[in-house]
């Protein structure tokens, strides 16, 4: 089974990006094979609702970048969809990645797949609460089955380094899997 890691953090090697790495780091004991993709290393455009992706072959419009990660999205069984709380929500670029997952839902490529959602957020799990119904909805209405989540109080860079309970949790959670 292959995993793809979705970081929505523009801070490579921080809180998002450590908990992702201790699930992903369970996946492997598990003999699952990971790919991590840095959303901030792509430049993904806004969805303008044109709907061409609801016609016969399902693509998308608009060349850019995402281009490059939709192989990646149709060929992982397991997506962990990781980014720190912005404003009660996803990220900026986190947000855009969602938005143009619009193929999918007329597509049905997402169907049966599992998604795991990491958060950091200074305020800790209670500030998650709108951003993780935005995933369990999103994630139905393309088929998807949400799996778990690791939500955890961190704002200062790496942060979540020192919180032994929630790293063991972001573990388990990718052994589970």
């Amino acid at each position: 089974m292959k995993v793809l890691a979705l970081i929505g953090s523009p801070r490579k090697g921080s809180n998002t990006d450590i908990l992702v790495d201790k699930v992903l780091e369970g996946c492997k004991e598990k003999g699952l094979t990971a790919e991590k993709l840095y959303l901030y290393d792509f430049n993904i455009s806004a969805c303008t609702d044109c709907r061409l992706c609801k016609s016969d072959n399902y693509e998308c419009a608009i060349k850019d970048d995402m281009q490059q990660i939709y192989p990646s999205m149709v060929e992982a069984d397991i997506l962990i969809f990781g980014t720190p709380v912005y404003w009660y929500g996803p990220t900026g670029k986190m947000k855009l990645l969602i938005d143009r997952m619009r193929p999918f839902i007329a597509g049905k490529k997402m169907q049966g797949k599992k998604g795991v959602l990491v958060v950091p957020s200074e305020e800790g799990p209670k500030a998650c609460k709108a951003l993780l119904e935005m995933f369990r909805m999103s994630f139905d209405y393309l088929g998807m089955e949400f799996v778990d989540s690791i939500l955890s109080a961190a704002y200062e860079r790496a942060e979540v380094s020192s919180n032994k309970k929630d790293l063991k949790k972001a573990y388990e959670i990718g052994i589970s899997l």
